[in-house]
């Protein structure tokens, strides 16, 4: 038996005996997501507007994508971040009046459009995650590096898992 994450004292088994959904770590684990997935959404909405005071909100995660993975072609933006082309051909079209991104002929598919940040949007994206990582390093403060790496670590597990 363990205490929770949420230092309220209450006490779970833990262990893998039998059981569904409706055991105890996995009602914690649901839990505990909502509230993380909450914050980071209201967060989101932030960061977005430290991009850029228009931009909306679901265009962030978009613009991190470009940050991590540089040219991509808008049918993958699309695929990645879970919308319809049509959703991502107006959030791309936002981007580009914004100076964000661009579009540029994919070299290996001359129908298809490859899109990368522009340098005032990569210098603006990078600005506010260095800004967030910088807040992650003070609320965490107390943690010990390697509680961090193992957060981190499972939570690459966690998406790992559920991109399958």
């Amino acid at each position: 038996m363990h205490e929770d994450g949420n230092g309220d004292g209450r006490r779970v088994e833990s262990g893998a005996s039998g059981g569904g959904p409706g055991r105890p770590e996995f009602l914690d684990l649901e839990r505990e997501l909502t509230v993380l997935l909450r914050r980071a959404r209201a967060k989101q909405g932030e960061m977005a507007r430290e991009v850029h005071p228009d931009l909306e909100s679901a265009a962030y995660g978009l613009l991190v994508r470009l940050d991590d993975a540089g040219r991509l072609r808008a049918t993958e933006l699309a695929a990645y971040i879970g919308v319809g082309k049509a959703t991502m051909s107006r959030q791309l079209r936002a981007l580009e009046d914004l100076g964000l991104v661009a579009r540029e002929p994919d070299p290996a598919d001359g129908r298809a459009w490859l899109v990368h940040l522009t340098q005032e949007g990569r210098r603006r994206v990078a600005k506010v995650r260095e800004a967030r990582r910088a807040r992650y390093v003070e609320q965490m403060s107390n943690w010990d590096r390697r509680e961090v790496a193992e957060l981190a670590r499972l939570l690459n597990q966690l998406n790992r898992e559920m991109e399958k």
